[in-house]
């Protein structure tokens, strides 16, 4: 990896490193898409926190918003899961 790639994805693990966006991250790749009103209700948080972190993912570049009505919609950056995917993906050892 280069200090480029570095820099690029290492906000990602950083918003990713919370259990609470972890979670998040989970529920939200489960689904095409999802709403803020069907996240809100699985956690023992205040809506006000659980925007604060998806407001954290979604400006670390893993996940996109739109907002529709009185709802926000959020969907995986694909390219972002692509990029940590690659690191993570590791040859299995010889003889494995």
């Amino acid at each position: 990896m280069d200090a480029e790639q570095a820099v690029a994805v290492a906000p990602m693990f950083k918003a990713l490193g919370d259990p609470v966006r972890l979670r998040l991250m989970s529920m939200i790749a489960s689904v095409p898409e999802m709403c803020v009103c069907d996240l809100t209700p699985a956690f023992d948080l205040s809506g006000p926190t659980i925007s604060h972190h998806l407001k954290v993912l979604r400006e670390a570049g893993l996940v996109d918003s739109e907002r529709r009505g009185t709802w926000v919609w959020y969907r995986v950056r694909p390219e972002a899961f692509r990029q940590l995917g690659a690191l993570l993906d590791l040859p299995a050892p010889e003889g494995a």
